[in-house]
């Protein structure tokens, strides 16, 4: 399995990749995380167009997609918690999968940790099968945080200095 920069001629497969995330969403009893349209489009091609985005290839077909931004991410300067610090982070955000490949939450851990290691990421309080990738890979609870729209995150942190 391969991870690269996704680019502009990834975005209508990515948009599969998230559809299916979606309804597997659903299905696991989280129907409120990305709702009907989340992320949007428009997010989706900032995050490309930023360089932040990424996708995980299994025999030159996208089974993967996630963003990894590096710096200050507005939504976590305020944290009902504590951070584990305040050194410079990484940030891992809209993991999807498009369900036939095994294991590609832990290849984009693998991925920013190596690549940084000092990593924060936040899930909805109903995504139970996140928050247990999260703490079977090392990720410590924090607290809780508010995204853009106003509704809390679980934060997780994972340091490795």
């Amino acid at each position: 399995m391969i991870i690269r920069k996704t680019t502009m001629e990834d975005l209508n497969e990515i948009l599969d990749i998230y559809a299916y995330a979606r309804e597997q969403m659903r299905k696991n009893g989280n129907p409120t995380q990305w709702g009907n349209h989340s992320p949007a489009k428009e997010t989706i091609i900032h995050d490309i167009e930023e360089g932040n985005s990424y996708v995980l290839e299994e025999n030159q077909i996208l089974c993967g997609v996630f963003s990894f931004i590096i710096g200050d991410d507005i939504t976590y300067h305020y944290i009902e918690g504590k951070w584990l610090n305040d050194e410079p982070y990484g940030t891992i955000h809209r993991v999807a999968s498009n369900g036939k490949v095994k294991g590609i939450f832990e290849k984009c851990l693998d991925y920013c940790e190596a690549h940084y290691a000092n990593i924060r990421v936040d899930t909805h309080e109903n995504n139970h099968i996140m928050q247990h990738l999260l703490e079977k890979n090392g990720y410590q609870k924090c607290g809780i945080i508010y995204v853009e729209d106003g509704t809390p995150r679980i934060a997780y942190q994972k340091c490795k200095h």
